[in-house]
């Protein structure tokens, strides 16, 4: 592929056409292969206009979902409705052409045969030939690959290819969109550019969209709402300072930070930890195991004297943060903290720390907090 040319979506007085957003609801869905569930009990609503993410790690079940929502798969139970007609039921399946639904692949899944207008203009078979061109190119326009309309996908790096398979999505204005892993294929840095502009680009077109993810990153930066998918359920949905500051489970707070996890008992109904005594969570009683998890974002990191005692034991460097491993007065093991490089501790150095008791979180041993 040729180089990227950096070159981004372009301002024009000419706005991409609004779509008609549409309320997304999957109600009780499930899906089945044999005796084994890819999705259970998947009930959730999407507003019009709204972006959610779908967020987890391989094999949860998030492409499945979004291929029952554009009708490539049927659901071996419960419901999907669009603006609350039943597109997939026990006695209703709309098929994809006929649900008013774009999308869009990790591989974009470009037609190598074709040029790139006749790629974009490739969903509007119903309209004059004339017609879907000048859509087609309009939209091009707005991606800024106006200069490219005769090029072929093998001509173009990532990046450019990345905003065709947008453009063609997007051109027969569907109400919803549904993208799979839309970024995965890009590099660092223009990862976070195409994400800034598909987002402008979905926030003006008003679609509906469901976008697939297992960069938690990628989902705070893209997603007015969150859902989280473990083993082919969702296990908390909602936004993503909810996630991040009230995570349910130990498998939602490892998605969402890296964080220290250190074992302790219950025991006259409180956790005696070196941060003070702290209740432990709903339903756990005396003798209980529970996991006490402490962001390593949350450590402060100040001169001898100041909080508990600990010694930096080894440092590495990753760019603006600085990985400390610190043995901590009270703890067995040492603690990770990141510190903003500039603060430059080095190994050996006597500190204190600050853990703020209501920055802690506690969870059950035994909770949901597997891949």
């Amino acid at each position: 592929m040729k180089a990227e040319t950096s070159e981004p979506i372009k301002e024009r007085g000419a706005r991409a056409a609004v779509m008609f957003a549409a309320q997304v609801t999957f109600d009780q869905v499930e899906r089945r292969y044999g005796a084994d569930y890819a999705l259970k009990d998947i009930s959730l609503d999407i507003s019009p206009g709204e972006v959610v993410c779908l967020l987890g790690p391989s094999g949860c079940g998030k492409t499945t979902l979004l291929r029952i929502a554009s009708g490539i798969e049927k659901p071996s139970g419960g419901r999907v409705l669009i603006n609350d007609r039943e597109v997939a039921g026990p006695n209703r399946f709309v098929p994809p052409e006929q649900r008013s639904v774009g999308l869009m692949f990790q591989d974009f899944a470009l037609f190598p045969h074709l040029t790139l207008i006749e790629n974009v203009a490739f969903g509007l078979k119903g309209l004059p030939r004339e017609e879907a061109r000048r859509e087609a190119a309009a939209v091009m326009a707005r991606v800024g690959l106006e200069s490219f309309t005769n090029a072929y996908p093998h001509t173009l790096s990532g990046g450019q290819q990345q905003r065709v398979a947008l453009a063609r999505a997007i051109v027969p204005r569907p109400a919803v969109m549904l993208m799979d892993e839309p970024f995965s294929g890009l590099d660092v840095q223009l990862r976070d550019s195409m994400q800034e502009e598909t987002l402008a680009l979905l926030r003006e077109t008003r679609a509906t969209s469901l976008i697939v993810t297992h960069h938690p990153e990628e989902a705070m930066r893209l997603g007015d709402r969150i859902a989280v998918m473990r083993a082919g359920r969702i296990v908390q949905f909602g936004e993503a300072e909810d996630l991040y500051d009230h995570p349910a489970d130990l498998f939602v707070a490892r998605l969402f930070s890296e964080i220290n996890e250190v074992k302790y008992e219950v025991s006259g109904g409180l956790i005696d930890t070196p941060v003070g005594q702290l209740p432990p969570p709903p339903g756990a009683k005396d003798g209980d195991t529970v996991v006490l998890c402490i962001r390593e974002r949350d450590i402060v990191v100040n001169p001898v004297g100041q909080g508990l005692a600990g010694r930096v034991l080894h440092v590495r460097f990753l760019g603006d943060i600085d990985l400390l491993e610190i043995g901590v007065q009270g703890f067995d093991e040492p603690l990770r903290v990141r510190t903003p490089h500039y603060a430059k501790w080095a190994k050996g150095a006597e500190v204190g720390l600050t853990i703020l008791p209501e920055r802690v979180l506690v969870f059950p041993e035994n909770g949901t907090d597997g891949p």
